[in-house]
């Protein structure tokens, strides 16, 4: 999937887009470059492989966010249906999370300390979630739902 890559920090503008200045770095709209194959997706979405199930992001909705409960639905992304390493040479580095292809917050994790899971409340309804895990090793992948 084609992106629109940060070369300072690694954020992908999935909105076809550059942004006048990077929104996690703050570089200027120069810094960035267009690639074709910024974001893997799976052949075959139905057939994943183990490979596919260890770097795609699964999103679960929930109907309320625990903290929070008026206004607001929780959101937990867990990279992986097959537990994904998370060693100092092969781990998952960070999720980016978007709504409506707008980037969100980033979660960024550290190898042999935590699994790869976040969680947001997000204030939204209607919307478009986008969740961008990049692996060390083999890039960056997406999953993408409705709210």
């Amino acid at each position: 999937m084609k992106g629109i890559v940060c070369n300072v920090c690694g954020f992908i503008s999935i909105n076809g887009a550059k942004p006048d200045k990077c929104p996690v770095c703050g570089a200027p709209k120069e810094s960035f470059q267009e690639k074709e194959d910024a974001v893997k997706t799976p052949k075959d979405v139905v057939n994943l492989t183990d490979f596919e199930k260890k770097h795609m992001p699964l999103i679960s909705p929930q109907k309320q966010c625990a903290p929070i409960h008026e206004g607001c639905q929780g959101v937990q992304v867990k990279v992986g249906q097959i537990e994904h390493p998370m060693l100092p040479e092969h781990y998952i580095m960070r999720i980016d999370f978007y709504l409506d292809r707008e980037f969100l917050s980033r979660v960024i994790f550290t190898p042999g300390k935590l699994n790869p899971v976040a969680v947001l409340c997000i204030k939204a309804s209607g919307a478009k979630l986008s969740a961008i895990e990049l692996c060390n090793l083999h890039g960056a992948w997406i999953q993408e739902i409705d709210l």
